[in-house]
């Protein structure tokens, strides 16, 4: 009796979330709204690329000459410095006590330059009564010589150790922005070359901003220097912002993908075009993409008149 009611309410039941499911299934979802709209072609014809922000002078990675333990910070994320302004130091002292050791060996060159020129003296003196021989007298004059030479090598190798002094203290090579700060008190700083993929500080000139566009070798031809250029940053296409043409990089590379990694590649070639901006109040950073485009002539056009 239980079987006979238990399994045509399963039954039901199967059916019911059947149906369910099948109702479910068939549901339209609508589309979900992109979170900025794509941004509009503002020319009859154009080319289209993807841009990187960077500085004017480029993005300059700032390294250390050689490897030491930082001791002095100068400046602070994001700013503004003159060319030749200090921005880190490392620890000297290994070789402000190698400098001190030096300038003490240039104090004896220089007495032993001074106790020459006396025996020299007396010399001369000796050998115009006659008392020396002409050899003793060359000897002397030798001895001069030699002292005189000990005295510049000496002071050589202190000038040396205060260039490398010098080298400690790492400058700004141009006037800018500070980008980035990978340095920190106590830390060890590995020279330029070690640590190539990761610079102490990046710094460049941020007024104004370029743009560095890429642009498919298939439209290279249709790109002119002197055409009208937009960029729109992403994520608002109401952001727009006139581009000033610079210069083209006049070798087209292999296109590299935006994601950071440099191994990355397509099969594809690009040319890249610099254009500059005044970012004014926008809020644009170094290191953010834009979508350029440029007004370019039809096929007929461009063959009519030439680049």
């Amino acid at each position: 009796m239980i079987i006979k009611v238990v399994l045509p309410l399963l039954a039901a039941a199967g059916i019911a979330v059947a149906v369910g499911e099948v109702l479910h299934s068939q549901q339209v979802v609508p589309p979900v709204a992109p979170a900025g709209a794509m941004p509009e072609a503002p020319f009859a014809e154009t080319v289209a690329g993807v841009g990187l922000v960077e500085a004017s002078t480029e993005n300059i990675s700032v390294g250390s000459e050689t490897a030491g333990v930082v001791t002095r910070i100068f400046v602070k994320l994001g700013a503004q410095v003159q060319a030749g302004d200090p921005l880190f130091e490392l620890d000297g002292r290994p070789l402000r006590a190698e400098l001190a050791f030096k300038q003490a060996a240039v104090k004896a060159a220089e007495v032993a330059l001074e106790n020459a020129h006396f025996d020299d003296a007396i010399s001369a003196q000796l050998t115009s009564k006659q008392v020396n021989t002409v050899n003793d007298r060359e000897e002397k004059r030798f001895a001069v010589e030699k002292a005189q030479a000990a005295l510049v090598q000496a002071q050589a190798d202190a000038k040396m150790t205060e260039t490398n002094i010098g080298l400690l203290t790492v400058k700004a090579p141009v006037t800018g922005q500070i980008l980035q700060l990978k340095v920190h008190l106590g830390e060890f700083a590995p020279d330029a070359n070690t640590a190539a993929t990761q610079p102490a500080v990046l710094l460049g000139s941020t007024a104004p901003l370029n743009v560095r566009a890429e642009f498919d070798e298939n439209d290279a031809w249709r790109v002119r220097k002197d055409a009208a250029a937009v960029g729109f940053v992403r994520g608002d296409a109401r952001m727009s912002i006139p581009l000033t043409f610079v210069r083209f990089e006049p070798y087209v590379v292999p296109k590299v993908s935006l994601t950071g990694a440099s191994t990355e590649r397509v099969d594809t070639r690009v040319l890249q075009v610099i254009f500059s901006f005044d970012r004014k109040h926008l809020p644009i950073f170094v290191g953010q993409q834009m979508d350029v485009f440029i007004d370019a002539p039809s096929s007929s056009a461009a063959q009519n008149d030439p680049k």
